[in-house]
């Protein structure tokens, strides 16, 4: 494999004709490939170098001759930041400046094109080489007064528009663009910064000047007030937003875009966020201190007979919970329809929203609810709902709720139904399944004066089913029913209630009382009577859970994000195999995001769980995957 300096020569008259004249096509790049790599690897890559540079920098020459000196607009100069006059005078000054840029932006675009196809054949920093022959020969030549132009033909465009005419802003963007991508090699900063800028920013003063200056001498006290001077007392950003004062919003904003370093957008953006944050703690403090139902659920339930038989639902302190849990969620949507940012972070703020969010969809999908105000009440909670972080205890309480309104019958509607389980499918993906301890059951009961058909709870069955086997009538107390059944103490204690402190009293309880205690004996009642031949034991419902419920319910929560980690971890591994522990702990988070926030400790805490299949390789702090 050999190759001669002639034949090297040779190819510099292939490359040029075609390159120049946008037909790269017809080369060869097996062919230009193999001459670059021959003459590397006999040691003549200096002359390459040269030779490729020098090409490209004549080339750059004739553009700059040839398509940009015949462009150069005839007074592109600005003179200060005066106006620049209107009428044909401006039209003609915008088009000329246009023209000019349209030529810079198209010299630019082919040579950059063109140098993106010799660094495909010559590989290594011949692009860089080639944005700084751009530099050199076309926007600092020394033969053409390019530069001088340019910014000109730059600011002159800014004023007019400042003037009110009408400009092609792409092209001044794209031409901006270019002077941020070309850097000097003599300060590290780009063309940009060292050319454009300080020139723009004596202008822009200048003019703002001028223009305050007219505004005070010539402008009457409404149109100063008008302006933007906002920072007047009873004039800020909150009394703004209380009076819903759009316009003045708007030229508060302007007036914050024009602080150098964005600096102002940044203080205003940390005011409005603040002044959002307070006004939800505002609202989550008016229910911190609310009283909730007793842990043996007697306050709150929500049942259709009380104790005594006369079928009216106590006023308690659940109740007032429950007012509580709606006013939350209705005072949240009220400020949302003034604020859309930084929800989120006080939404979350509060441990108890998805409850209490499941506690208004539940309390709008019940029967007694008009159509209309339905829909409308879940197209708000639909947007309150994207604000969750912890999406999956959401999905919680609403699956119980959900299978309280349907196995009850009080849902108003199946389509409302069906329609709010698809839009939580569309936001998050999941699928809804039922809870079987909410299931009922027809029971056939024998007492001493005739026998009934009953129709309970099944959890009510279970507990029944016990008292078949007691033969001696001696009865079963709480201790031994829990043993038997397993039931948590909130569940349990509601089925004896509505079993032994009903309005049908099928079990009796020792010592009487309203309450259920772990101290009390149960036994069968034998006497029972009832004029109706078939009846219905409504299970006692706790509409907001006890703090004891709450803490069982994020238990299982956490079980399930155990699991749910768990699952991500061995999925991300089974597909990247080998992974850094940060790397691994970072994209967990991520794919977890969309349901709840997972801490760095529980993914830590799941990997080590792991070991069948992860190990850790020679590298510390890599794990990988075992099949």
């Amino acid at each position: 494999m050999s190759m001669s300096m002639p034949a090297a020569r040779r190819g510099k008259p292939k490359i040029r004709p075609p390159r120049k004249n946008h037909n790269a096509s017809k080369l060869s790049f097996e062919e230009h490939y193999r001459y670059a790599y021959n003459m590397v690897l006999f040691k003549h890559g200096d002359q390459l170098y040269t030779g490729v540079k020098q090409l490209v920098a004549e080339h750059l020459d004739s553009l700059a001759e040839e398509r940009i000196v015949p462009a150069f607009p005839r007074s592109s100069g600005t003179h200060g930041a005066g106006k620049l006059g209107g009428g044909a005078e401006a039209v003609e000054r915008a088009m000329e400046g246009d023209r000019f840029l349209k030529a810079v932006k198209g010299v630019w675009e082919d040579h950059t094109g063109s140098m993106r196809k010799l660094k495909d054949v010559l590989r290594y920093m011949i692009y860089e080489v080639g944005l700084t022959l751009f530099l050199t020969h076309i926007i600092r030549s020394p033969r053409h007064p390019i530069h001088t132009h340019l910014i000109a033909t730059l600011l002159s465009q800014v004023q007019l528009e400042r003037d009110g005419e009408t400009i092609t802003r792409s092209t001044v963007r794209e031409c901006v663009d270019v002077l941020l991508r070309l850097t000097d090699d003599r300060d590290g900063k780009n063309v940009y910064l060292s050319d454009f800028e300080p020139e723009f920013l004596r202008r822009s003063g200048e003019f703002y000047r001028l223009e305050a200056s007219e505004m005070l001498e010539s402008g009457d006290a409404g149109l100063y007030l008008r302006n933007p001077i906002l920072h007047m007392p009873g004039t800020g950003l909150a009394p703004m937003l209380d009076a819903d004062r759009i316009a003045d919003l708007r030229r508060l904003y302007v007036l914050f875009l024009r602080v150098p370093d964005d600096a102002g957008r940044l203080a205003l953006r940390l005011a409005l966020r603040g002044d959002i944050e307070e006004r939800g703690k505002e609202i989550n403090e008016g229910t911190k201190d609310e009283p909730g139902p007793s842990q043996n659920g007697e306050p709150g339930m929500d049942v259709d007979e009380d104790v005594k038989g006369k079928g009216k639902a106590k006023a308690s302190g659940g109740a007032t919970a429950l007012a509580s849990a709606l006013r939350w969620v209705q005072d949240v949507l009220d400020l949302k329809d003034k604020f859309d940012r930084a929800f989120q972070s006080f939404i979350n703020a509060n441990p108890r929203a998805p409850e209490f969010l499941s506690l208004f969809i539940d309390e709008h999908l019940k029967k007694g609810t008009k159509a209309d105000e339905i829909d409308a009440a879940l197209e708000k909670t639909i947007v309150l709902f994207r604000f969750l972080a912890d999406k999956d205890k959401f999905e919680r309480y609403y699956k119980n709720h959900l299978a309280k309104r349907l196995l009850y019958a009080r849902s108003a509607s199946d389509d409302a139904e069906k329609g709010m389980v698809a839009k939580l499918k569309v936001e998050i993906g999941r699928r809804l399944t039922w809870q079987g301890s909410l299931g009922t059951a027809d029971v056939k009961i024998r007492f001493k004066a005739r026998s009934h058909d009953v129709n309970m709870s099944t959890h009510a069955l279970v507990v029944l089913l016990l008292f078949d086997d007691d033969k001696d009538g001696e009865g079963l107390s709480y201790t031994d029913i829990k043993a038997s059944t397993d039931m948590p103490d909130p569940e349990l204690q509601r089925t004896l209630q509505s079993l032994a402190l009903g309005k049908y009293r099928i079990l009796q309880k020792a010592p009487k009382g309203r309450d259920v205690n772990p101290t009390d004996t149960f036994t069968f009642n034998d006497s029972f009577t009832c004029p109706l031949a078939r009846f219905k034991i409504m299970q006692v419902v706790a509409r907001v859970e006890s703090a004891k419920e709450r803490e069982e319910t994020q238990e299982m929560v956490d079980e399930e994000r155990r699991h749910q980690v768990e699952a991500c971890i061995v999925r991300v591994m089974k597909n990247r195999k080998t992974m850094g522990h940060n790397e691994l702990i970072s994209e967990v988070a991520h794919q977890l995001s969309s349901r709840f926030n997972p801490s760095m400790a529980l993914i830590k805490k799941r990997i080590e769980g792991l070991i069948d299949y992860l190990e850790r390789t020679a590298d510390i702090g890599t794990y990988r995957y075992l099949a």
